[in-house]
């Protein structure tokens, strides 16, 4: 690499700006790691500890995503086979209905699209003769291992949605949603309403009513080991119903009963239940079997919006076991493993990247700067990744998650995944100049103290000053 000539006034003056919103005394307990590249030059415009490991949050799904489209490629789908274990004969199928996923992440009835898919299903079904299944329907999720959690997730996670299990069978991402209303008289036990009704969430129900002065708080807790979730705190008397989305104990029996209910609306009569090929004592399996239904995903293109626009985790993770399963481990190893070796070509040396898992949710991974920068240049670099990669990534005073920039020099002009945890801020990405040129930037905040806001104003003012910036 030829030695870069000395910086021009404009960038010592762009440096010294940096410099100065990062030495706020507000911002004196945590640690930062900032590195910006200019596309255009391959200058380096500001760096400070550009190769230290940090927590990345949200930001690991940069790498999750780079090297899932690398990989995979951004036409990749899911496919989801549903196949008869039996005969069909007097539209009868003897035997069950088999469901094998892949690791789909994206089949949510949110806005009823899961209700009109299993519709469509079902008019199939009925079309080639079904309309009564004399077994039950088994979810088959072997396609990933049962591990559906990421290794360092924090178990007060675990209730929430944000932290539900991964599985080849996955419904609603894992989630449900738990609706909490007060009860008729102070004292009483709120009333709980779990939606869907199929779902495979079990609610241990602590919640009491409250005077009507209260403000509303919830608290769940799902406990290492155990199935279930626990509801505890309070909802004023006379009060609106309050929603929370929690995880799952089981998203394959989720996904299942969610169908079976579909097929039975829709006409189909099904004698047995809905239940998770695991809790089987011998597996049945697809080979052999009667292929009756195969659904495919939208493409990869498609789902990185979701992924990168809604940090959806679960997306992340089902991508991470996706890329594993490419060199034959559809398990977290697997995925670390193969993103391991695709980033090493692309110049991020083994001990810059500690990836655990593919979402960012644990607090085991750390990435430098530099690392991120190397992986933002490379996409850009790349014809193939380029564009579906930037199409992913939210802009600033557009999408929600980068709402704040709206009116300031970067509305519209930058490109870039947010990150944020306990004592952890990020924002990476990249943003055009005032004079058009394209910088790739990486922003990492640890171990800080006190509000985190003031650590997000500060990550802002450094992308501003960047869109401001002229040569």
């Amino acid at each position: 690499m030829r030695p870069q000539a000395p910086p021009s006034r404009a960038v010592i003056e762009l440096r010294r700006s940096i410099d100065a919103i990062l030495a706020s005394p507000a911002l004196a307990s945590g640690f930062w790691g900032v590195v910006v590249k200019s596309l255009k030059t391959d200058e380096t415009l500001y760096s400070v500890n550009p190769s230290k490991l940090l927590m990345p949050a949200s930001n690991m799904k940069i790498v999750t995503l780079a090297a899932a489209a690398d990989r995979l490629g951004w036409d990749y789908t899911y496919e989801t086979r549903v196949v008869g274990l039996g005969p069909i004969d007097g539209g009868r199928l003897n035997g069950d209905l088999l469901v094998v996923g892949s690791g789909d992440p994206s089949l949510d009835d949110w806005d009823g699209a899961a209700t009109r898919l299993f519709g469509t299903w079902a008019e199939q079904l009925k079309a080639m003769g079904v309309t009564t299944i004399a077994g039950g329907i088994i979810g088959d999720d072997n396609a990933f291992d049962d591990d559906g959690l990421g290794f360092g997730w924090e178990w007060t996670d675990l209730g929430a949605a944000f932290a539900a299990r991964t599985s080849a069978l996955q419904f609603n991402e894992g989630s449900a949603q738990v609706i909490l209303a007060p009860g008729a008289s102070v004292g009483d036990i709120a009333m709980l309403t779990v939606s869907p009704a199929t779902s495979s969430l079990a609610v241990r129900n602590l919640v009491r009513t409250f005077d009507g002065a209260t403000t509303p708080a919830i608290e769940r807790r799902r406990l290492p080991g155990q199935e279930g979730i626990e509801l505890r705190g309070s909802v004023p008397l006379g009060g609106r119903p309050v929603v929370q989305n929690v995880a799952v104990d089981n998203p394959t029996l989720s996904f299942v009963a969610a169908l079976r209910a579909a097929l039975v609306a829709n006409g189909i009569s099904v004698v047995g239940p809905a239940v998770d090929i695991d809790d089987l004592p011998t597996a049945p399996s697809p080979e052999g079997a009667t292929p009756l239904l195969t659904y495919r995903s939208p493409p990869l293109s498609e789902l990185a919006t979701t992924l990168m626009k809604l940090s959806q985790n679960q997306f992340a993770e089902a991508f991470f076991r996706t890329l594993g399963a490419s060199e034959g481990r559809a398990t977290a190893n697997g995925g670390r493993a193969a993103a391991q070796t695709i980033l090493q070509g692309w110049g991020v040396a083994p001990g810059a990247l500690v990836q655990i898992d593919g979402s960012g949710l644990s607090r085991y991974n750390y990435v430098t700067p530099e690392s991120l920068i190397a992986i933002l240049v490379h996409i850009d670099r790349d014809e193939r990744l380029r564009a579906p990669f930037a199409a992913s990534l939210p802009v600033a005073g557009s999408d929600d998650a980068l709402a704040r920039f709206r009116g300031t020099a970067a509305d519209g002009k930058a490109r870039a995944k947010n990150g944020s945890m306990t004592s952890v801020r990020a924002l990476s990405g990249y943003v055009t100049t005032a004079d058009g040129e394209t910088l790739a930037f990486s922003i990492l905040a640890n171990n800080f103290e006190g509000p985190a806001a003031v650590i997000t104003s500060a990550t802002d003012a450094v992308v501003v000053k960047l869109a401001e910036f002229r040569r």
